[in-house]
């Protein structure tokens, strides 16, 4: 199977333990994924989001590193854990 690319918009949330990912959304492309992550920032209870991308074969599960394409508002200065 050919690669595919998803594009994702993830929201931020305080938790007692810092920051913490909301739900995920996916994306139909990379301009919706950063129109998407920006008002997931603003939404109440969110306090920032991201918009990323992650490139692999679904059928074997083998994925690239997800790539950062826009943050807004407070996210987590690791962002490795994508």
């Amino acid at each position: 199977m050919a690669d595919v690319t998803y594009y994702v918009a993830l929201p931020f949330v305080f938790s007692d333990d810092g920051l913490a990912a909301g739900e995920a959304t996916e994306c139909l492309s990379a301009d919706a994924a950063v129109m998407r992550a920006e008002a997931l920032s603003r939404k109440p209870g969110h306090v920032g989001a991201i918009a990323f991308s992650r490139t692999g074969d679904p059928s074997s599960g083998d994925f690239s590193d997800a790539k950062l394409i826009r943050m807004f508002g407070e996210v987590p200065d690791d962002l490795s854990a994508l």
